[in-house]
């Protein structure tokens, strides 16, 4: 009989993995030398968080970059999300760690977080932050003032167009409501609504009335995700925020509020995929992911790989590559050795 593997084995040992604790192994990199990158990822466990709530997504950003963790020493290897390598040669990505956040000093976070994203907007690299509860892309958002214009895509079970609740406007159901007033947002598309929320009749008819596209995860399970990718601008530069929540909880369990009927992993990484084929993508964060509620880590893997995907998409753009040009060559070689 075949020994039993050792306690705690993982795919890790396998293919050397080191234990750097930076996202997918990637080079450390302080805030200043992220701005020379073209990729710079950034952790920030909270913003606002409300009176009684705490930063209950505190531990997200480390949960997220163990997640994935045991494949670092498979980054160079084929990823076939994208059926080759995560990153073309000559693309620069680096991990700046977390921003020291204070739970009691709600301004001083919203500045950190903003100063922190203007710092790598102002050197060239695309920021991509790894949050914290849904109130840290209210000041992601504010950074990108003076920088052109701007579609917000958010992927989210809710959304988030209360203009206050409990006494703050900054909080985890106003981020949508925020981007409207900001005049370099000039597009908002809503994807995964479902069930009940904080929103009442008169936040989802103040959406509609910016000209917010309100896309229902009950629309995308009946006609797919052709009407929410159409709705990106052509040619737009896009911020992608995604709440865990906006996918079905049997694939992210951690959050803290779990809806039934969410997009499946696939939906999204094709949303994500169909996004960059239509515009630029100039940022990108994942929030509401609560570790405590995960279960047996396939929440932080399924987070991760979504990540992987944000930053494989804009690694090609950066690259001067259209995304899908690299499958399509591959079709066509295909198809004219006869292998098809």
């Amino acid at each position: 009989m075949p020994a039993d593997p050792p306690r705690g084995a993982n795919i890790s040992a396998i293919y050397g993995a080191a234990s750097g604790g930076t996202f997918l192994g990637l080079p450390s990199a302080s805030i200043a030398e992220g701005a020379k990158a073209a990729i710079a990822l950034f952790g920030a466990a909270t913003a606002t968080p409300y009176p009684g709530a705490g930063a209950y997504c505190a531990n997200a950003p480390a949960a997220i970059r163990a997640g994935i963790a045991n494949w670092a020493g498979a980054r160079e290897h084929v990823d076939f999300d994208f059926g080759e390598q995560i990153f073309p040669s000559r693309v620069r990505a680096v991990d700046c760690g977390d921003l020291p956040i204070n739970v009691d000093d709600h301004t001083g976070n919203r500045e950190k977080i903003r100063a922190a994203t203007k710092t790598l907007l102002g050197g060239g690299a695309v920021p991509v932050l790894l949050g914290g509860d849904d109130s840290v892309p209210i000041p992601f958002f504010e950074a990108f003032e003076g920088r052109g214009e701007f579609c917000v895509l958010q992927i989210d079970a809710h959304i988030d167009w209360r203009d206050e609740l409990h006494g703050t406007k900054f909080g985890l159901s106003s981020p949508m409501r925020r981007a409207s007033e900001m005049g370099w947002i000039k597009h908002l598309v809503q994807v995964g609504a479902r069930g009940l929320s904080s929103a009442r009749v008169e936040e989802v008819r103040d959406a509609r009335g910016a000209g917010a596209v309100l896309v229902t995860a009950r629309e995308i399970a009946a006609h797919g995700l052709q009407r929410a990718i159409d709705a990106i601008p052509a040619g737009t530069n896009l911020i992608v925020t995604l709440d865990c929540d906006g996918l079905d909880p049997t694939v992210i369990p951690g959050v803290i509020g779990r809806a039934p009927g969410g997009l499946t992993y696939w939906q999204t990484v094709e949303l994500l995929h169909g996004a960059a084929q239509r515009a630029r993508i100039a940022a990108f964060d994942i929030v509401e992911f609560v570790p405590e509620r995960d279960v047996g880590e396939l929440g932080a893997l399924a987070a991760a790989r979504l990540v992987v995907n944000a930053i494989g998409l804009i690694a090609r753009q950066r690259h001067g590559l259209r995304v899908g040009e690299q499958e399509e060559r591959r079709t066509t070689a295909r198809s004219t050795s006869g292998l098809a």
